[in-house]
């Protein structure tokens, strides 16, 4: 039997990534006053992602409808790059200087 697809999470980015309502930072300026209190036991080498963007992005994801960690990385792959910059990730370049 194969798996079941997360299909909650396509229709909730269409909602949160919806060009007519932009996300704008105040919108989780709430979540991260919250998770900024969670203590980030990494190791400061190796580091890629900060953790608060990491933990705002997991939170999001099953607030519409992830429920596995699996779907929560789909979330983060699929989300518009605007959301991921308002959760804390860096933008990526534009496509055309990775190019070279």
């Amino acid at each position: 039997m194969p798996a079941r697809t997360s299909s909650p999470i396509p229709s909730a980015l269409e909602q949160l990534g919806s060009l007519s309502d932009p996300l704008t930072s105040s919108d989780v300026v709430d979540l991260r006053r919250f998770l900024i209190l969670v203590a980030d036991p990494r190791d400061a080498r190796g580091l890629r992602y900060p953790a608060l963007a990491l933990l705002c992005a997991a939170v999001s994801a099953v607030l519409t409808g992830a429920r596995s960690l699996i779907a929560i990385g789909e979330w983060i792959t699929d989300a518009p790059q605007h959301v991921l910059g308002v959760l804390g990730f860096a933008v990526d370049p534009p496509e055309f200087l990775c190019l070279a």
